[in-house]
């Protein structure tokens, strides 16, 4: 198998995200589905679902739990809010897929997971939505993907439109290996994965990896150690969704994405310091780190 691409300016010229006419409107640039956070952790959903926007997403569209429904469209107003069932714990029940289906005729990108705290509620969840997708790309993030399980009919049946973001932990519950296992491979794992679910994988890790469903591999290194925080896999998350949602290609999606996000990262490492920048303040970066590696 041929040695990874490194995701530099040079590689994304190569991959040019798709442009817009000046006469576009918010419809052309992709209305996008996040499916995410609970009653415990409401702000998930807020990370996501604005990072979406600040990638370029045209339309913002976030499911909620009736519980918190109302303070979180204060949250992020520019988001319409579709309220859902819920467990009894708050996170979103499996049964609001059905609520949910009916839009996913006119959505163009689902992120399902940053935040949920119930690994079966939520891969059951992702599987229903999947299954009842559309043409719209997926994206699932922690308990969608640990909650999925690494043998998934609905996965497959995508045809490449998912991208799934694991960690080391996250990587080693869905495939079945250690955490050891994965961080001496994390490359392997991630071909393995890919291969299996037919999907796009972003190993996330000091490097990351990002593999296609062929076994082509791209890394990426210039990962800044306070990205490690709270609520910056959820902002990562967000950032592919929107690219997806205007309309580039999975694999291209989430290079792009894990670029911006590293690059979101050196920006606040050299503004606010190495350590103690927060995954909010990643947000008002993106935009910049784009229009730069766009210009590059």
């Amino acid at each position: 198998m041929s040695a990874p691409v490194e995701v530099d300016p040079v590689l994304l010229r190569s991959l040019p995200l798709p442009r817009l006419e000046g006469e576009s409107d918010k419809d052309a640039r992709g209305r996008i589905l996040v499916v995410a956070g609970g009653a415990q952790v409401p702000g998930a959903a807020v990370l996501t679902g604005i990072a979406a926007l600040r990638a370029g997403a045209g339309k913002l569209q976030m499911a909620a739990g009736a519980s918190y429904a109302s303070p979180l469209a204060f949250a992020a107003p520019e988001a319409r809010v579709i309220t859902v069932a819920e467990t009894a714990d708050g996170d979103i029940a499996a049964s609001a897929a059905d609520a949910l289906a009916p839009l996913l005729r006119r959505t163009d990108a689902v992120v399902v997971g940053p935040g949920m705290m119930d690994e079966l509620c939520a891969g059951e969840l992702a599987a229903r939505l999947m299954a009842a997708a559309s043409g719209c790309g997926f994206v699932l993030d922690a308990a969608a993907m640990t909650g999925l399980g690494p043998v998934s009919a609905a996965a497959r049946a995508l045809g490449g439109r998912l991208i799934l973001t694991p960690h080391a932990g996250e990587m080693a519950a869905l495939s079945g290996r250690s955490k050891a296992e994965v961080q001496a491979d994390p490359l392997s794992v991630a071909r393995d994965l890919a291969a299996s679910l037919q999907a796009v994988v972003v190993m996330k890790g000091a490097d990351s990896f990002v593999v296609s469903p062929d076994g082509r591999a791209w890394r990426h290194r210039d990962g800044a150690v306070g990205l490690a925080t709270s609520g910056s896999g959820d902002v990562l998350a967000g950032v592919i969704g929107g690219l997806l949602a205007r309309g580039a290609a999975p694999a291209t999606a989430a290079i792009w994405g894990v670029y911006l996000h590293g690059r979101a990262g050196a920006a606040l490492s050299a503004s606010v310091g190495p350590l103690g920048f927060l995954a909010r303040e990643l947000l008002a970066e993106i935009p910049r780190a784009m229009a730069e590696a766009a210009g590059a």
